[in-house]
């Protein structure tokens, strides 16, 4: 898939040429910087000085924003990320801003040109960096564009800003999400694939009037340390509780759309005006993870982004002739693109059991794939084919608006470029059949609480061998041991901090009647919520905090020491967290999965069956 017509013509308008230029021709990899550049030759009529000091690529001519989309302009601190704008913002002072000013895309060498293959550098300039690895240097470029492509693949840097800004569109978290990622912690995308029947071709698949539902809904979870992720599938038809969603509507107008007890999960999208913030709500309620972000997918999005990267290869252990989806394969492997990748996802009565839960499983095989393919190095050193796979995102998917910015993409993107594919898993939310009715599924409630709990403590599902992360662990886990007080010597104030209500009272009875801890007390609601159940203690309280740990089940992260000892009478304080269920259920994370969910690791290839 070569870049648009469009995208060529505003590329070369913007340099005052009009040739019909494939843009993505001209991005070069600097061998020295690892950063993708922009090499023009002058056309005819224009000098060599107008070529150096003219507009550059973040200057070219774009159609306007389109309405209700992100900025039109580059937010001033993010100029120095431009490719071609080596030096960052000019000054007129010294500096490497001067350095570089009036001088050609094509001049880099000049100084070679004319001292030689051997002059020394130019005094004053410093000396070049080792070289790296092309394919290093190449995922040190890549920013991002959908939440689990965002491992390896990205819109290489700034592009062109404009251009690419004005395909996105944005609709609001009404306060669903974290307020946004950050680099100091996990990050959480919530990837929804909608069934609405938008767009050439797709009326075939069935209900072409539907307003859409979540269809599929993977969590992806991006460890804190970036070394691991988890994908974790949510079935369509998992009955759950779906809550009260105040909503932003198309007109701008606000609508507190009420709650649903026990209705599928799909109908968080779509029905009833609820727009994806609802479903990051749903997540929350069944996980107690709050996404940072979601991404929405649409089928074209599907066969737009296969097409880009040249098709994605699969493998089937059967001949496949699926009525429903006019998917026909042989046996063996496959390299799908476009309607035919669409068919193989929507796909489900000629694999496994014929379940969504059968077709969720080869969706998550075909996602290992595409994954393995755009951390290929025929994806990362191919401009043409990044600047495509950026085209096609930015135009299929549907942001929050905290990311309804290139720019935010992208280092959304960085942020995730670094996982190794085989430190990432893909599982599914451990379900049952649900006895009343067939055609759904229900939480397996002896499993499930461990997947969730699991990511929600940022547990990594694979064996990610780090040495430094085992000596965190074990300092951490270090202030668990050592002497624990007698259970009647322990004092404890318990508050509610964004537990159900009646935590604090239920949790009082627990430790008082069960457990002996008579000096306790129920202080109530907390004054600020908290993410996850912690307890507070002095240095000279040590003891007494191990005992509380010890009953508790509380992970060594959960204790809180302060700096100054307490006295002889002050309580210490345990605040209830979302992840306290009831007194007596252990807080902390098991450290390895259930062993028979169902998983697949994203740098396996497996055939379906």
């Amino acid at each position: 898939m070569a870049p648009t017509e469009d995208a060529a013509t505003v590329d070369a308008q913007g340099r005052g040429r009009d040739e019909g230029i494939d843009p993505a021709d001209q991005w070069v990899l600097n061998p020295d910087t690892g950063d993708y550049e922009l090499r023009l030759t002058p056309s005819s009529g224009r000098s060599s000085a107008s070529s150096g000091s003219g507009r550059g690529a973040s200057d070219a001519r774009t159609p306007g924003p389109r309405r209700g989309r992100g900025p039109a302009t580059p937010p001033e601190d993010d100029r120095a990320a431009v490719p071609g704008q080596r030096g960052g913002r000019r000054s007129s002072g010294g500096g490497r801003g001067d350095r570089d000013e009036g001088r050609r895309p094509g001049d880099r060498d000049e100084g070679r040109r004319a001292g030689g293959r051997g002059a020394p550098p130019a005094a004053g300039r410093r000396k070049a960096k080792p070289k790296k690895s092309r394919k290093k240097k190449a995922l040190v470029w890549t920013g991002g564009v959908l939440a689990f492509l965002l491992v390896g693949v990205g819109t290489t840097g700034y592009l062109v800003y404009q251009h690419f800004n004005g395909n996105i569109t944005a609709v609001s978290t009404d306060g669903a999400s974290t307020g946004g990622f950050s680099k100091d912690r996990a990050i959480n995308v919530l990837v929804i694939g909608t069934d609405k029947r938008t767009g050439a071709g797709n009326e075939g698949y069935g209900d072409a009037g539907s307003v859409g539902h979540a269809d599929t809904n993977i969590l992806f979870h991006v460890s804190k340390d970036r070394t691991n992720a988890t994908a974790l599938s949510i079935p369509r038809d998992l009955i759950t509780d779906i809550p009260e969603c105040p909503t932003t509507l198309e007109d701008g107008s606000e609508k507190d759309i009420p709650a649903t007890t026990g209705g599928r999960f799909n109908t968080s999208l779509g029905q009833s005006d609820r727009t994806p913030s609802c479903t990051m709500r749903t997540v929350t309620e069944l996980t107690g993870i709050t996404p940072d972000h979601f991404m929405v997918a649409d089928f074209n999005a599907v066969k737009s982004l296969t097409t880009a990267v040249d098709g994605v290869d699969v493998c089937l252990a059967k001949d496949i002739d699926d009525k429903d989806s006019h998917l026909k394969l042989s046996k063996g492997e496959h390299t799908l693109q476009g309607e035919q990748a669409l068919a193989f996802l929507r796909t489900r009565h000629s694999v496994g059991f014929g379940s969504d839960l059968s077709r969720i499983e080869i969706q998550q095989q075909f996602l290992g794939s595409l994954m393995r393919k755009l951390k290929s190095n025929d994806t990362l050193t191919s401009p043409t084919k990044m600047w495509s796979l950026a085209e096609a995102a930015t135009k299929a998917l549907t942001v929050d608006d905290k990311i309804a910015d290139i720019n935010q993409l992208r280092k959304l993107g960085m942020e995730l470029a670094s996982v190794d594919p085989k430190n990432i898993t893909f599982t599914t939310v451990p379900v049952l059949d649900n006895p009343n009715d067939k055609a759904t599924v229900i939480l397996d409630e002896s499993k499930a609480p461990q997947v969730f709990s699991m990511m929600r403590e940022d547990v990594s599902f694979t064996a990610v061998a780090k040495q430094e992360k085992a000596e965190a662990k074990a300092a951490a886990d270090a202030k668990l041991k050592g002497d624990m007080a007698d259970p009647a010597d322990v004092r404890v104030d318990v508050f509610n901090g964004g537990a159900p209500a009646g935590s604090a009272q239920a949790a009082l009875d627990w430790l008082q009647n069960e457990e002996g801890v008579l000096k306790s007390t129920n202080k109530a609601n907390a004054p600020a919520d908290v993410k996850k159940t912690q307890l507070v203690y002095a240095p000279n309280q040590a003891d007494q905090a191990r005992r509380l740990a010890d009953m508790m089940g509380l992970s060594a992260s959960a204790l809180k020491p302060t700096t100054t000892d307490a006295g002889e009478m002050d309580p210490m304080v345990l605040t209830l967290g979302p992840d306290f269920t009831e007194a007596g259920s252990p807080l902390s994370a098991p450290q390895k999965a259930p062993e028979d969910i169902q998983r697949v690791e994203a740098d396996k290839a497996v055939c379906a069956k």
